[in-house]
């Protein structure tokens, strides 16, 4: 759908989200705009009063936790596995910064640049593949000349096949998406080997 111009495209990290994506894409009237919202059950979020959501403001992420070095990106259902990576890091006294995208289209670019310019690494993730996410944060670096420099950048995305049926879980294991799997990842970028082959 990104590739459509004008198109908004967000994907929400939880109900609560999911809420406030309803109302935006209801508030929206001068474009198109979808949300993608994966199958299974919520994480328990607290929602809005009223159980109404509020238009968020386009093409805007938030930052949940600030960390140093790695920054992880995680877009729709993919946050939860992020926040639970800065957990296993923690415990490796790594402190990461984990971010919401919300929105693949229109990206955040500010809040891109400033990671890119306070990290030494940034991961995208999502369950997504090819010309998702990753890609348009990776289109973007590289048209605004921020991968000319030391930048280290990584996507992690579904691989390129199809996945067995089974749980939302199990299909994030098989893809090599769990919470384990992007600190594995954190952890071999940052030259720590050893510990991130107890991970996998």
């Amino acid at each position: 759908m990104a590739c459509l111009p004008n198109m908004v495209v967000m994907a929400p990290s939880d109900e609560a989200e999911l809420m406030h994506m309803v109302a935006t894409a209801a508030a929206i009237d001068d474009r198109p705009s979808c949300f993608r919202f994966p199958r299974g059950n919520g994480i328990g979020a607290v929602l809005p009063p009223d159980n109404k959501g509020t238009p968020l403001e386009i093409g805007k992420g938030r930052i949940l936790a600030e960390g140093h070095r790695v920054a992880l990106l995680g877009y729709g259902s993919m946050v939860q596995q992020c926040v639970e990576a800065s957990s296993i890091l923690r415990s490796h006294n790594i402190f990461v910064t984990v971010v919401d995208a919300r929105f693949c289209k229109p990206l955040d670019g500010d809040l891109i640049r400033r990671l890119a310019k306070e990290h030494e690494i940034l991961i995208t993730v999502e369950e997504g593949s090819i010309g998702g996410f990753g890609s348009h944060v990776s289109h973007f670096l590289c048209l605004n000349g921020i991968m000319d420099g030391p930048l280290k950048l990584r996507a992690m995305v579904l691989p390129d096949r199809y996945i067995d049926h089974g749980s939302p879980e199990d299909q994030i294991q098989e893809a090599g998406l769990s919470s384990k799997h992007i600190s594995a990842t954190v952890l071999s970028l940052l030259g720590r080997q050893k510990e991130a082959l107890i991970l996998n």
